[in-house]
């Protein structure tokens, strides 16, 4: 028994639960202090820090901080065993185990304990309250991610109940990714609260939405609201799920989180960064001025004494503590930071002003916190329906004994939006030189690819709806100039594209 956990556990939800909040401290003392705790209580991370010959005592400043060596999972996850990666080397210090894949699909344990919910909650929090209002009225929150293993589901569904517990008028349910569990119990429990709010993947939302009018619900009696994850979408899904769903307030009515397996949300998107965010989206030029790409990225706040985060070479690195505490983690997210008063000047020198547009200063969901942006994940994944689909699940397709005659091995992998802003998973794949296309090799090869993204990605078999698991296969001659250019280094994904 551990007799010193019980009080340890009172004392921080306490501190939750209490009303209001503790004045801010300056966050770059705050994560240098991480740093010592971490540094004295984590044996990996000691360790660690002796490889790469870094005395902690000599880190005084935040400047000394800043020169600390990046953390990443195979560095740092895949060299020291888990338990070491826990406070006082205890795995049996966390209560609550996630597990993730990485970027070759290799699961990685995210151990936490319900202490480590408390942060996550605040964040979430801060959506049900700044966007939802959700202290003045009653809510059903649906909680539509996949439930089991996977990050999503049951965090999602912790840090509910930790609102609920504090006084938020918001009772929970979770389907799960089950469309006809939700479809289910949303007309029964509805009915009786204010508004519902939706949880999970942005493509596996909409369909919810879409067969559900098929089927003649009326959304519009329910007062949806939606939060979102692990997907970059543009405005325009925005207004058409919006309009489908009878939502009439957009930077209101959804956010979307910034979250990851490793240590939670990391930070939300709010009303005012919606509000940015759309008038971007009207002012191309603008986006590409202030995020160095024509693409827009998803624009979130996030509380730096929560979760600090630093730029490193357009890529996202942060600072947090956790079941395993993570100092200057390098997520490999492309994105950048921007300060508050820095996006507000910005959007000055080009004639908006976003905190007027909401209702000026002191309106429901202002908080002068600063912005990160986001372009989604690495150039080595796509995400569809919130999994991770990998280039090496793929190869695995095209080298079964069936097909692997008559294809290269080649191909490029994206996800493709039709006109009415359903997601497919869209595969070119390269022909073996004199080998035709025909309709029934690419029906064969669209069959091996799922087989063997169901057989090796449990991501893409639990999250992916069963009907939206075939991907669309397109034969192409060898050395095809568009996906294909003999002398070019071949990349084997594409950014989410538009079907024409």
């Amino acid at each position: 028994m551990d007799n010193d956990r019980p009080q340890q556990v009172l004392t921080e939800l306490e501190s939750f639960l209490a009303a209001g909040s503790a004045p801010p401290e300056d966050p770059r003392e705050q994560v240098t202090g991480l740093f010592h705790r971490v540094a004295a209580s984590v044996p990996a991370y000691r360790a660690f820090l002796r490889d790469h010959d870094v005395d902690p005592g000599a880190v005084r400043t935040f400047a000394d901080f800043q020169r600390l060596p990046l953390l990443t999972k195979e560095n740092y996850h895949r060299r020291y065993p888990l338990p070491a990666r826990c406070r006082d080397g205890r795995l049996d210090g966390c209560d609550m185990i996630a597990v993730s894949s990485g970027s070759t699909g290799q699961p990685t344990i995210w151990p936490r304990s319900v202490t480590d919910e408390l942060a996550v909650a605040a964040r979430f929090e801060q959506v049900f309250a700044d966007s939802f209002a959700a202290g003045e009225r009653t809510t059903l929150a649906v909680v539509c991610f996949p439930l089991g293993t996977w990050v999503g589901g049951l965090f999602t569904l912790a840090c509910v109940r930790h609102l609920a517990a504090k006084g938020y008028p918001i009772t929970a349910v979770a389907p799960g990714n089950n469309k006809a569990e939700i479809l289910r119990v949303i007309p029964e429990l509805a009915p009786h609260c204010d508004q519902t709010v939706l949880l999970g993947y942005p493509p596996f939302v909409k369909d919810v939405i879409d067969t559900g009018i098929a089927a003649g619900l009326d959304w519009t009696r329910y007062a949806v609201k939606l939060v979102l994850a692990g997907e970059v979408f543009s405005e325009e899904w925005r207004d058409l799920v919006g309009q489908r769903a009878g939502m009439s307030d957009p930077c209101y009515d959804s956010a979307s989180l910034y979250g990851t397996a490793d240590a939670g949300v990391l930070g939300t998107e709010t009303p005012l960064s919606v509000c940015i965010r759309r008038f971007l989206a009207t002012r191309p030029e603008a986006g590409a001025e202030l995020f160095g790409e024509a693409r827009l990225p998803t624009l979130v706040q996030y509380d730096p004494g929560s979760r600090y985060f630093e730029e490193h070479d357009g890529t996202l690195l942060f600072s947090g503590d956790n079941g395993v505490p993570l100092i200057r983690y390098h997520i490999a997210d492309e994105g950048g930071l921007i300060g508050y008063q820095d996006l507000l000047a910005f959007c000055g020198r080009h004639g908006f002003d976003p905190a007027a547009e909401l209702g000026g200063p002191g309106t429901r969901g202002i908080r002068p916190l600063p912005f990160a942006y986001v372009f989604g994940r690495s150039h080595f994944t796509v995400s569809y329906f919130g999994a991770n689909i990998y280039p090496e699940n793929v190869t695995v397709g095209l080298e079964q004994p069936a097909v692997s005659g008559w294809v290269t091995g080649k191909f490029v992998l994206e996800v493709v939006s039709d006109a009415d802003g359903n997601p497919h998973l869209s595969v070119t794949v390269e022909l073996a030189p004199g080998e035709a296309g025909e309709v029934a090799r690419e029906r064969a090869l669209a069959e091996s690819i799922r087989a063997q993204l169901q057989r090796l990605n449990s991501e893409f078999t639990h999250y992916v709806p069963p009907g939206d698991q075939l991907p669309v296969v397109t034969l192409r001659p060898a050395g095809d100039p568009e996906y294909f250019p003999v002398g070019v280094k071949h990349r084997y994904t594409r950014g989410k594209q538009e079907a024409t």
